[in-house]
């Protein structure tokens, strides 16, 4: 410590010279006073020109706010067991209950690099062990979401025309499942408490809020005495709703919406007036929504900027078994997909929105022969089916022309 404090100095004048002429009593001092020094970042700094004789500094300026970080937010399509899924999660799981993440491992690639990602889960959950049902009345098995979990999902809609097939009890078990995996939610509640609060989410610098809706439930009805249990599609409270989310401080809000025409491509007259009518929405000349997602069609649907913010009218179903259409024929387009990829910056100026400068869409299709997703925008080509079920969504997600507003093929 000595060697030390001989090479010292304090303010302006050299230690070497004070220790000289100092005996042991002003020694120990002076040692004393170099530790203070030390202790306020003294050691091995430059005096400070100007510095008074008792070593005080200047302020240092205050270091510069760090600077907003941007993210990346993926969304896929309909995840729907049917009983030859359920059977295929069984077989994966190898007689040990049901594993469905090797049907979604195709998807984790995509999902899992993305700073948010969105799914919708469509079905609800049966009891541990049993019995589980497809169509029409689906209870799937509840270890679907550990395995949307281990893919990267941090949230899903779950508000569809299938919420309430095993009425308030089926939807209690799909949010518990949920909740356990620790994959968040949006679209139905347990309580009016949990109803009212909208689903917010961490990404990059941004809060974002998910909120979902569903045009019907297939005639069941709301619980008793629990009209908030589902939300249900309607456009002044789909506004309220964001307004809210914003006022809880929610910098971008996500609306998930289960609307759309079965095995029809185009989005139909209510899709597309209520994509105009949520996108105009906007107080103080900023949207109230940045962002729509839409689900249930089965079929992929086209990508659209409206009133400057993206819509997707549907993804197609991410998981499902062989789709039987309408007419009672067997429809390939029900295993076809897309997933949106947007990138969001930060605003360039207080009060502004969050702005996509990057979108994409990565194309999708579940091999019902193998029980697995496959991502089609990674795929090498080397299955002769690959090219022309990827140019068949290519054409339908581009078929408003969003190419035209940026949109691009992601991988």
């Amino acid at each position: 410590m000595i060697g030390v404090a001989v090479v010292m100095t304090a303010g302006t004048r050299p230690v070497r010279a004070r220790l000289a002429r100092a005996g042991s009593t002003v020694l120990a001092g002076s040692l004393l006073a170099v530790v203070a020094a030390c202790s306020q970042g003294g050691l091995g700094g430059t005096p400070t020109p100007g510095g008074s004789p008792g070593g005080s500094t200047a302020p240092r300026p205050a270091a510069p706010a760090p600077k907003e970080a941007g993210f990346t937010l993926v969304a896929s399509g309909d995840v729907l067991p049917h009983d030859s899924i359920i059977r295929r999660a069984a077989e994966d799981a190898g007689g040990g209950g049901y594993d469905f993440r090797p049907m979604l491992a195709g998807a984790k690639g995509v999902v899992s690099r993305a700073d948010l990602a969105i799914c919708h889960m469509e079905t609800v959950y049966g009891k541990d062990g049993g019995p589980y049902t497809g169509y029409p009345a689906f209870k799937s098995p509840p270890e679907i979401a550990a395995a949307l979990k281990a893919t990267g999902y941090d949230s899903c809609s779950t508000a569809s025309n299938h919420t309430l097939d095993d009425g308030a009890a089926g939807l209690g078990r799909t949010l518990d499942a949920l909740d356990a995996a620790g994959v968040k939610h949006a679209g139905s509640a347990r309580t009016a408490a949990e109803a009212a609060r909208p689903t917010l989410l961490k990404a990059g610098g941004a809060t974002v809020a998910q909120l979902a809706y569903t045009y019907d439930t297939n005639g069941y009805p709301l619980p008793e005495g629990k009209p908030w249990a589902v939300n249900l599609l309607d456009e002044s409270k789909v506004i309220a709703d964001a307004r809210a989310a914003r006022a809880a401080g929610a910098d971008v809000v996500v609306v998930s919406v289960h609307w759309g025409t079965e095995w029809q491509t185009e989005p139909d007259e209510r899709q597309l007036s209520l994509a105009r009518a949520l996108t105009a929405s906007a107080v103080g000349g900023r949207p109230d929504i940045d962002l729509v997602i839409g689900t249930h069609a089965h079929v992929p649907q086209a990508y659209e900027k409206v009133n400057g913010t993206w819509v997707i009218y549907g993804m197609g179903d991410q998981i499902a078994g062989d789709m039987i259409n309408h007419q009672g024929a067997f429809d390939p387009r029900g295993n076809q997909s897309s997933v949106g990829r947007f990138t969001f910056a930060p605003p360039k100026r207080p009060g502004a929105r969050w702005e996509v400068t990057k979108a994409e869409f990565v194309p999708q299709w579940f091999d019902t022969g193998r029980g697995r997703v496959v991502n089609l925008g990674a795929a090498d080509g080397s299955d002769p089916r690959h090219p022309g079920i990827r140019e068949t969504i290519r054409q339908v997600v581009l078929g408003r022309g969003a190419d035209k507003d940026g949109l691009t093929l992601g991988k």
